[in-house]
Parts: structure tokens; C-alpha cells; sequence
């Protein structure tokens, strides 16, 4: 079956694969704790504001396409989802983990470069370096059935190129623009975005990636904090064991 997500239902399948891996102790999530992750502010691009009616509407139209499935626990009173759409015994979309993490991200947050994935992705899959990130994204875009990534022309002024999934329902617009080596920005699942002028969108492209490497470093060091904040805390620990 062929895939065609709208802005709703990339949101909910992408929250619903980033959750399993990174809060598997609450997955399957409810209808609540899906609009919560759908409307996150950080790791989010673009930031929506979906109302719970809106989520449990489009949960509803992924079950009917047997993307999700309702799998609440045994005496649970609210109704829980988890996701059909890959690496399950039935579904054609199988991924390694790093593939599943790369289309986990484009999903949530919609083109970027190797660079930001390999950033970004990191909570859910380890990459080793830029490599591992191109072998998975040419895999995707080698795909037998039909590509699912794909990569678009370089814009003015950037150093690297963006990739974006072809799992919309605008996959041919995105995949026209990026044979066509049209410049202009693709907004996935919103259709296309006015062409700006090639300054004015060197400019804008160029403190996108700025911000995108900033927004890494700070993660990697909020990492790395919080994994020394929990090595003092156990090293408090025993101490005052021994004592």
C-alpha cells in the first residue's frame, strides 16, 4: 500500500515511532499524550497546535488505513495507540534502525541535511558519522518499491543539501521540484511555498543551518550534562552508603 500522509497523520505516526524508542515505558500513548507530543515546541518543525478532537480524528483515519492500532492494556480505561506503519510482522515498510530513525525525523521535523539528522536523530539511533547517515538515506532513496527519500537542490548560499521524505500526499510535488533543481523551498505537506528572491532566501537559508547547529551543540551538551549530573548523583550515593 502506497503511503500519502497529511500534515496530521506524518505528526501522529512520527510521535508515535519517536515515543516507542525513547519513552517505551508509556507506549502505547493516549489520545492525550499523542497531542501532547504532536504539539511539542522543541524538536517539532513547524510547531503546530492540534486539539485533542483533531488527534483523535486523525488517529481515526490512520486505523482505518491499518497505519495504527488501538492496543490499550489489560483494565485500562483510556484507549491507547501504537503504530502499524513499519518494521512489523505484517507491514511491507521494514527499516533497520538507522533508517527508521531518519524517516522518524524528516517526518517530525520535515528537510534537513545529514548534518542535522545525524544531530537530531541521535536520541533514537547512534549514528558513528556522517556516513552511516548517507549509506541509510541512499538506501531510502534506492528503495525497489518506489524511493522514499529524496534529495533537493542545494539553495543559494547553503553548504549542504536537504532531504526530504516522499511519504506525503505531496510526494510528486516534492520529488518534481527536486528533478527539476527548483531552488525554491518545498513546504511539505502544505503545498509550495512563494519563491523569494535568491538574497533573501541565501540569508534565510544560511541562519536556518546556523540555528540548526546551534540547536545540536546544545542538545549534545545538555547530554552530556545531564549523564554527569547522574554520575555525581549515584557517586553521592555510595558515599553516603559507606558513611
Amino acid at each position: 500500500m502506497k503511503v500519502a500522509l497529511d500534515t496530521g497523520e506524518a505528526r501522529v505516526i512520527g510521535v508515535l515511532l519517536e515515543k516507542e524508542t525513547t519513552t517505551p515505558d508509556q507506549y502505547p500513548l493516549s489520545v492525550n499524550a499523542l497531542t501532547a507530543g504532536c504539539n511539542q515546541k522543541t524538536n517539532r518543525e513547524p510547531v503546530l497546535n492540534l486539539a485533542e478532537t483533531e488527534i483523535q480524528a486523525v488517529v481515526d483515519r490512520l486505523a482505518k488505513q491499518r497505519l495504527v492500532l488501538e492496543r490499550s492494556g489489560f483494565g485500562s480505561r483510556v484507549p491507547k495507540y501504537k503504530q502499524l506503519f513499519c518494521n512489523t510482522e505484517f507491514g511491507s515498510l521494514q527499516f533497520t534502525a538507522a533508517e527508521r530513525a531518519i524517516v522518524c525525523e524528516l517526518l517530525l521535523r520535515g528537510p534537513q541535511t545529514p548534518g542535522e539528522l545525524r544531530a537530531h536523530g541521535h536520541r533514537l539511533h547512534p549514528f558513528a558519522g556522517l556516513e552511516d547517515v548517507q549509506e541509510a538515506l541512499d538506501s531510502l532513496a534506492a528503495r525497489e518499491e518506489r524511493p522514499l527519500v529524496v534529495r533537493l537542490p542545494r539553495a543559494p548560499g547553503a553548504r549542504e543539501a536537504r532531504w526530504a521524505h516522499l511519504l506525503g500526499d505531496d510526494a510528486e510535488a516534492v520529488a518534481a521540484a527536486a528533478a527539476n533543481g527548483d531552488p525554491a523551498p518545498v513546504a511539505v505537506h502544505g503545498g509550495a511555498v512563494p519563491a523569494r528572491g535568491a538574497d533573501a532566501m541565501a540569508q534565510t537559508t544560511v541562519l536556518l543551518e546556523r540555528m540548526g547547529e546551534l540547536e545540536a551543540s546544545l542538545e549534545a551538551r545538555l547530554a552530556r550534562l545531564e549523564a554527569r549530573l547522574a554520575a555525581l548523583e549515584v557517586t553521592s550515593g555510595e558515599t553516603t552508603g559507606l558513611g
